[in-house]
């Protein structure tokens, strides 16, 4: 087979770069990884989901688990694009291990502990109710892995119940399972996020005991962008730079907020929630 002549190379090269800048004219969509601590899951599949329809062209995949196992994933090299800590501390670990980008950090919520039962009657004495022989299990985050957890276990020192219940509880692996021991009635109540069960002012179902700030640390819930090493083109750092826009924005503070957390520095505590609160239609 004769061989093609050089103008032939030349013509071909001059196409291929043609249609390279062409396509990079119209290919400005990106896609990211976002690693969510698991009480932040609903609220985020939410903010996702108003982010995808406000830009119609960027997208988020969502990893979800323990603040613990994602810090230890991303420092092991998981290709996530974003961390979003049920903490402050993990995200500080990361920025000091040159792991994240310093000035991306924000305090995106301050998250709420509630005591919590699906049965309706259970907690209608608030805290007195830890005294009582009223449950067999109480469940709560692992405190090595899960700020919730953590605050569970402030609470319960601050009530001076910490020795009394020690065999009585039973502990989740994060706040998403810790939740579904209460839910399905393995653990007859126990301690949670209030964005689990808290929509836009009332507790979908249940009883709760919103524990009192003063009995816990606050839980700031901070979230950072990483310098993934494997997200380096313009379209992942145009859908992370938009998503970090979007996150400041009016209509993610909003979505925050509806779940139960404090979503600005200024804001109020949510709606009471009463010492006794029954299933809510």
């Amino acid at each position: 087979m004769p061989a093609l002549p050089r103008s032939y190379h030349r013509s071909l090269r001059f196409l291929c770069s043609v249609l390279a800048g062409f396509y990079a004219c119209f290919t400005t969509a990106g896609e990211i990884t976002v690693a969510v601590a698991s009480n932040f899951a609903a609220p985020m599949r939410e903010v996702a989901t108003a982010f995808e329809r406000a830009t119609g062209e960027h997208r988020l995949r969502l990893a979800f688990g323990s603040s613990g196992k994602l810090y230890a994933q991303v420092y092991h090299g998981a290709p996530y694009d974003a961390f979003f800590s049920a903490d402050q501390d993990k995200v500080e670990r990361l920025i000091v291990r040159n792991l994240a980008i310093p000035d991306t950090r924000l305090t995106y919520a301050e998250g709420q502990l509630v005591l919590w039962s699906a049965d309706s009657t259970l907690i209608d004495t608030g805290s007195a109710v830890l005294t009582t022989d009223r449950f067999r299990k109480l469940a709560i985050a692992n405190p090595k892995l899960a700020p919730y957890g953590v605050a569970a276990m402030q609470t319960l020192g601050a009530l001076g119940l910490e020795e009394a219940t020690r065999e009585r509880r039973v502990v989740g692996e994060n706040i998403s399972q810790t939740y579904q021991f209460v839910a399905s009635g393995n653990a007859q109540m126990g301690f949670i996020a209030l964005s689990q069960i808290y929509r836009n002012g009332e507790i979908l179902r249940g009883s709760a005991w919103r524990v009192p700030r003063a009995l816990y640390q606050p839980i700031r819930q901070d979230a950072v962008l990483l310098r993934n090493k494997a997200a380096s083109s313009p379209e992942q750092k145009a859908a992370s730079q938009a998503f970090w826009a979007f996150l400041h924005g009016p209509e993610a503070r909003s979505i925050i907020a509806s779940y139960g957390y404090l979503a600005n520095p200024g804001d109020r505590e949510p709606l009471a929630v009463t010492e006794e609160v029954t299933d809510a239609q």
